[in-house]
């Protein structure tokens, strides 16, 4: 090993093989995160979706249950007006 003429401070290869595995899976961190943040932007758009279906699907439900409603007023007046 190639010591430092300074005592106390860290020679250029000691600090390089410290340097080097710190630098490497730094980059393999970075690497792994930007996939994950890939999938999670997928699913983030995935759930957007499938949450515009579920509006949609409450909102036909809703009309159907209005519809009905009325339909079953309707029923009743005429079932009224018809026993006067």
């Amino acid at each position: 090993m190639i010591h430092s003429s300074k005592p106390g401070s860290i020679g250029r290869w000691k600090l390089v093989r410290l340097a080097v595995p710190v630098l490497v899976s730094g980059a393999c961190a970075g690497c792994g995160l930007a996939g994950t943040a890939v999938a999670t932007g997928a699913g983030a758009a995935a759930e957007v979706q499938e949450a515009q279906q579920a509006k949609q699907t409450e909102d036909r439900v809703k009309q159907q249950l209005d519809q009905a409603q009325q339909a079953a007023a309707q029923q009743r007046t005429d079932a009224e007006s018809q026993g006067r």
